[in-house]
C-alpha cells in the first residue's frame, strides 16, 4: 500500500539526529495537507539569467518585474521580520528576500519548515538590497522537495576526494570548480563533433557486444547473450566495424564511444571510458597526424580561447606543427646514447641496467617499446609524436614502406601520457592473417591481452580497403588535458570505486 498525506511512512530507527529533525518536519508538512514533494513548478526565470538582465540595477533599487525562480537553499539568514534564503540553480545563485508583511503570517511561519537542501519555488519581484545583493522580493513561496539529508559543511563542501567520486552529486551541489569542469567536458565534446562534421566526416554507431573482442590489446569484460545462447563481449574499441564501413564505402567515418578495458584503475585508465575513432579512406598516418594536432589544439582554442593552456604548474602550448620523434630517437635523447646498433642482448642489458622489467617475448621490438614506456613517456610534457612503432606491437597497422621492421603507427603524448594512437591501416588481407595468427600464437602462450582471429573482419578486407588512415583519441584523457585535472576520476560523472566493505 502507497504511503498517504494522511499516513506517512515509518521512518528508520538508525538516524542522526539532524535527519530525525527532517523527518519531523517532514511529517508536520504532510499533516499540513502540503505536499512535500509535488509533480511540477512552472519556473520561468534562472538565477544566473537574472545576475545578467539586472547586472546594473543600482543598490536599493526596486522594480515591478516579476519572475519565478525555483532552485535548492544553500544558506539562510533570519533576522525578526525578514528572512534572507539563498538558492541554487544550475546557472547560478540568487537571494530570496522574504518580508512577513509581503508574504503573511501563515506564509512566513512555514519558512521555520524548511532546511538547507530543500528545493523551493518563489514568485516575487526583482530589486538589489541596500548591499548590493540581487534579490526576489517574494510575494508567494512552494516547498518543492523535502531534504531528508544534511549537506556538506557550506564553508568546506565536500572536502573528502573519494567521497566526491562516490556521492558526485554533492560534489556538484557543494563544488562550483567541479561543475565547470563537467560543463567544459561537455563543450569539449561538442567541439570535437563540430570539428570532425566541418570537414565533412561522419558519425556513426557500431555494436558494444562484440562476438570477438578486437581493435586494441586489452582484456574484455565477457557476458552471455540468453535468446541467442552465445558468450558476447563488451567492446575494447570500435576499431574493427569502422573499418568495416570503410569497405562498404563510407570514406570519412567517426564515432564518439563508450568501451570497456578489464584492466587496472589509475589515475589515469578507468573500466569504461569515452573515446573517439576517426577512419579516412585515401589518407595516410601522417594525414592523421595533421587531423590529430590541428583538432586538440581547435577544440582548446574553442573552449578556453587558447592555443596555450595551464596544467598543473607549467604551461602547454598546442599549436601546431608538434614535434616528431621516432621510439628510437625518444629513447636516446634520455640516455644520451645510440641505441641504433643494439641487438636483443644489448638492448636487455640496457633494460636491466635501468631496472625496466623485461617484456615475454624479447624481441628487439618488444624490448625498445618497454625501455620507452619505462624511462621516457612521463617526460614528455609538451605535445610530442612517437612515430615509427615495432611491427610486433602493432597488429593492425601497415608496415613502414621504408622498414618493413616498422610501421606507419603514432602515439601523441602530452602532459606525459599518451593521447591519441593512429596508424596507416593495414588493408592486406594476407598480411592481416598472418598478424592475427601470430597474436593467436601469443595469446595461447598466455597474453590473454592479445588479438583472436576474426574471420569476418578478414572476409570484409578482402573485399578491398582503401589505403586508410585511422586515428583513436582518448576522450577522457583531453578532457583531463584542457581541464586542468589530475586524475581521470575528477573529469567521469561516476568512476568505479572499489566497495567500501
Amino acid at each position: 500500500m502507497e504511503p498517504t498525506l494522511e499516513q506517512p511512512p515509518t521512518p528508520p530507527t538508525d538516524l542522526s539526529e539532524h535527519e530525525q529533525v527532517r523527518r519531523q518536519k517532514l511529517a508536520e508538512i504532510r499533516q499540513r495537507g502540503i505536499d512535500p514533494y509535488p509533480a511540477r513548478f512552472d519556473r520561468a526565470d534562472r538565477a544566473g539569467d537574472l545576475q545578467t538582465r539586472y547586472s546594473e540595477l543600482a543598490a536599493g533599487a526596486e522594480t515591478t518585474d516579476v519572475v519565478r525562480v525555483a532552485g535548492r537553499l544553500m544558506a539562510r539568514r533570519e533576522a525578526g521580520k525578514l528572512n534572507f534564503l539563498d538558492i541554487q540553480d544550475e546557472s547560478g545563485k540568487l537571494q530570496l528576500f522574504v518580508s512577513l508583511g509581503t508574504i503573511g503570517e501563515e506564509a512566513f511561519e512555514r519558512l521555520s519548515l524548511l532546511d538547507l537542501g530543500d528545493f523551493v519555488g518563489a514568485e516575487g519581484t526583482i530589486r538589489r538590497t541596500k548591499r548590493g545583493e540581487l534579490s526576489v522580493a517574494v510575494q508567494t513561496w512552494t516547498l518543492l522537495s523535502k531534504s531528508l539529508r544534511p549537506l556538506p559543511d557550506k564553508w568546506h563542501g565536500l572536502t573528502d576526494v573519494e567521497a566526491r567520486y562516490r556521492q558526485r552529486y554533492l560534489d556538484l551541489i557543494t563544488n562550483e570548480q567541479s561543475r565547470e569542469t563537467f560543463r567544459r567536458r561537455s563543450a569539449i565534446i561538442k567541439a570535437v563533433r563540430a570539428y570532425l562534421d566541418e570537414r565533412g566526416f561522419m558519425e556513426v554507431d557500431t555494436p558494444m557486444l562484440h562476438a570477438i573482442p578486437g581493435g586494441a590489446a586489452a582484456r574484455p569484460f565477457n557476458t552471455h547473450h540468453n535468446a541467442l545462447d552465445m558468450d558476447l563481449h563488451l567492446r575494447i574499441s570500435p576499431e574493427l566495424y569502422l573499418k568495416r564501413l570503410v569497405v562498404g564505402g563510407f570514406e570519412k567515418v567517426y564515432e564518439l564511444n563508450r568501451s570497456f578495458r578489464n584492466e587496472g584503475i589509475s589515475t589515469r585508465h578507468n573500466p569504461e571510458f569515452s573515446m573517439i575513432e576517426v577512419y579516412q579512406a585515401y589518407a595516410d598516418y601522417e594525414e592523421m597526424m595533421r587531423l590529430t594536432e590541428g583538432l586538440v589544439s581547435s577544440v582548446a582554442q574553442t573552449v578556453t580561447g587558447s592555443m596555450t593552456i595551464p596544467y598543473g604548474d607549467r604551461t602547454i602550448d598546442l599549436t601546431p606543427p608538434w614535434p616528431r620523434l621516432t621510439m628510437e630517437q625518444a629513447i636516446e635523447r634520455k640516455i644520451d646514447r645510440s641505441i641504433a646498433d643494439l641487438d636483443v642482448p644489448g638492448l636487455v642489458e640496457l633494460a636491466k641496467q635501468h631496472e625496466v622489467p623485461l617484456p615475454k617475448e624479447l624481441t628487439r621490438g618488444r624490448l625498445v617499446n618497454e625501455i620507452f614506456e619505462a624511462l621516457v613517456c612521463e617526460d614528455l610534457f609538451d605535445p610530442t609524436f612517437i612515430i615509427d612503432m615495432p611491427l610486433e606491437i602493432s597488429p593492425l597497422a601497415k608496415r613502414h614502406r621504408a622498414n618493413p621492421v616498422l610501421t606507419e603507427r603514432f602515439e601523441a603524448f602530452v602532459a606525459g601520457r599518451e593521447l591519441a594512437n593512429a596508424f596507416s591501416e593495414l588493408n592486406d588481407p594476407l598480411d592481416q592473417r598472418e598478424r592475427f595468427e601470430a597474436q593467436l600464437r601469443e595469446r595461447e602462450a598466455g597474453n590473454d591481452e592479445a588479438h583472436l582471429v576474426d574471420e569476418d573482419f578478414l572476409t570484409a578486407l578482402e573485399h578491398g580497403l582503401p589505403p586508410t588512415g585511422g586515428l583513436g583519441i582518448g576522450i577522457d584523457r583531453l578532457i583531463m588535458l584542457l581541464t586542468n585535472s589530475a586524475s581521470i576520476r575528477d573529469v567521469l560523472f561516476f568512476p568505479h570505486m572499489r566497495p567500501r566493505d
